[in-house]
């Protein structure tokens, strides 16, 4: 993330990630401010319908921060089964 402000006037919104679930969408989002970089996730209110075409909660950033924003998205792992434990 580049430490200057954005030019709001400039500033395009870009989609670095679609998921099915906003609830997996708002992590990502949460990743990437984590890092730093401000993030959103659009489309929740139509990804839960059964319909035909089925919608995606889109994670959006600034596009100045889309190619690392896709970086931090590839890192992230998924932990096997066996790692989680029930007591």
């Amino acid at each position: 993330m580049k430490n200057e402000p954005h030019e709001m006037d400039d500033a395009k919104l870009v989609t670095v990630a679609e998921r099915d679930l906003e609830s997996a969408a708002l992590i990502l989002v949460s990743v990437l401010k984590d890092v730093g970089i401000r993030a959103i996730a659009t489309g929740g209110f139509t990804a839960g319908f059964r319909a035909e075409a089925p919608g995606v909660v889109k994670v959006q950033t600034f596009e100045v921060d889309a190619e690392r924003a896709r970086q931090v998205i590839s890192e992230i792992r998924e932990l096997p089964d066996d790692i989680v434990t029930t007591d």
